[in-house]
């Protein structure tokens, strides 16, 4: 065949997958001879196997290596590819193009086959390296694994308070955490003995009740802030604790507290004639100037310790509370400061269960959610004892003498929260244990 026959044979492409078997089947079968040979003698080691696929019946097997930048990458011939394809797609050689000896075909054919045999045979006796192996996984392993996914989707989230406040500088969302820090250590101290009282020959509880509830309608009638409140009740505790007073001094020691705690909180601050007046000179300029110089020295001027009402700030954030939810919490709090046995009970215990009784009296159980419990630190459990005797004074709330806060939370200013029925079910739950 001259040259101009032999292009014109390579230029078809019908007649390519033929002759091309006969040129490269040739070549591949002295490259796997000098291949393999060479792949054996590497540093004295074992042949480095490729990946094998065997597929059932009319094929072999075929050879892929991953690895592109291996030298000793070998191409799969058109012959080999040839061989694998089905038969019926198998075009005729077209007129033109010179065909090969049948009985020569098929010797080297059977011949290429017997090498790959050999090679798939010696490949497939070989460990797989540890580079190529995929480790299978347990049945139970892999139901644990879903399990513990599953768990991560539906855990309740944390929410962050303090996130949507970045911009407000009142918020002071820098150090607020360390601010709250700070006053878990110092509640400690601003805590009386529950058990003052017997310390007192001429004054007892019941007497301490008429007082602090005579204070909620005097705080009410000046229209002060809710800091001062709190603040004047834990003024009259802590002296009542260190100080012996006798019965006719005790609203003396009501009026100076409250008169302490608006110098401390408001900007505008009560006179001294018209705190003689709302005690119908009961007193006079002199007793009170000389009873703040005592309760000060009692106090050691030690003014600022946390009341329940900074904690309850933040608790209410942390519950996400609306209008409803924040009005009932200071009616449920304040019903509780006039009560003497809640003093056993922290100012963050106080507040947290407020704002528990609060949620179960409106929406039911299941509102205490992991958000309240990392900001006020008390799970459910810790607040239940105080939040019965909560829903216990909410329940007897304007009934008897003492009516001050009911009066107070009765009114449109407030909301009518005092007639928001209390939640009957804790009473019931700890009536049963």
């Amino acid at each position: 065949m001259n040259i101009a026959d032999e292009n014109k044979t390579l230029a078809n492409p019908q007649g390519e997958s033929e002759m091309g078997a006969r040129k490269f089947g040739h070549e591949m079968k002295r490259s796997r001879r000098a291949l393999s040979v060479i792949n054996q003698n590497l540093a004295g080691s074992q042949p480095y196997p490729c990946v094998v696929n065997k597929r059932p019946n009319t094929q072999k097997c075929v050879i892929y290596n991953e690895n592109i930048a291996n030298p000793v990458q070998r191409p799969i011939t058109r012959k080999f590819a040839a061989q694998i394809a089905p038969s019926q797609n198998q075009q005729p050689c077209p007129s033109g193009t010179k065909k090969v000896d049948s009985s020569i075909q098929n010797s080297r054919e059977d011949e290429d086959v017997k090498i790959l045999d050999e090679e798939c045979k010696t490949v497939a006796d070989l460990p797989v390296p540890m580079s190529l192996e995929k480790p299978k996984a347990e049945p139970n392993q892999t139901i644990q694994t879903s399990e513990v996914e599953m768990e991560d989707i539906f855990e309740e989230a944390i929410l962050d308070i303090d996130g949507r406040d970045a911009k407000n500088p009142l918020a002071v969302t820098e150090y607020v955490d360390d601010l709250y820090s700070y006053y878990r250590r110092m509640e400690a101290t601003s805590c009386v003995s529950p058990d003052y009282m017997s310390q007192q020959f001429d004054i007892n509880e019941k007497m301490r009740a008429i007082l602090i509830d005579w204070l909620v309608e005097v705080h009410y009638k000046f229209e002060l802030r809710d800091e001062t409140l709190f603040l004047t009740v834990n003024l009259i505790d802590r002296f009542l604790a260190r100080y012996t007073v006798v019965r006719k001094k005790l609203q003396l020691v009501g009026l100076i507290a409250m008169l302490l705690a608006c110098k401390y909180e408001e900007v505008s601050v009560p006179v001294v004639d018209d705190l003689i007046f709302i005690s119908d000179k009961a007193y006079t300029r002199q007793d009170l100037l000389e009873m703040e110089r005592i309760m000060l020295n009692a106090l050691q001027f030690n003014m600022s310790f946390p009341t329940p009402y900074v904690f309850l700030r933040r608790f209410l954030k942390a519950a996400e509370s609306d209008k409803k939810l924040e009005l009932l919490s200071f009616y449920l709090i304040e019903l509780s400061l006039v009560e003497y046995e809640m003093l056993k009970f922290p100012p963050s215990l106080l507040a947290a269960a407020a704002v528990y009784t609060a949620q179960s009296t409106l929406y039911g159980f299941n509102q205490w959610n992991k958000t309240c419990e990392f900001y006020t630190q008390y799970s459910e459990s810790h607040l239940l004892k105080c939040s019965r005797l909560m829903a216990t004074f909410h329940q007897k709330a304007g009934t008897g003498k003492l009516t001050g806060v009911h009066r107070k939370y009765s009114t449109s200013k407030f909301g009518y929260t005092a007639k928001i029925g209390p939640a009957d079910f804790l009473i019931k739950s700890s009536s049963q244990l």
